[in-house]
């Protein structure tokens, strides 16, 4: 499957865009939100008002994800 020149373009503005935005950030706060996520994962509490806290304060989906994986594996079906 070949990807147009057009999804290029988005997916490289995309890309910047999410660069620009992470820059932006105190990476120390990031790292302090999804820690806050993991330990609430870690000792079975409800995820969401962490998860909330932690996108208000610039965390991404990606980055969510990733330390919920940590913590509760990868589904492979």
């Amino acid at each position: 499957m070949l990807i147009s020149s057009s999804n290029d373009t988005v997916a490289k503005k995309q890309i910047e865009k999410l660069i620009h935005f992470k820059s932006s950030r105190n990476n120390d706060v990031i790292e302090m939100f999804l820690e806050k996520i993991k330990d609430a994962a870690k000792t079975q509490k409800n995820i969401m008002p962490p998860v909330i806290e932690a996108v208000e304060n610039k965390c991404t989906l990606g980055e969510i994800a990733g330390c919920l994986r940590t913590i509760f594996g990868e589904y492979k079906g």
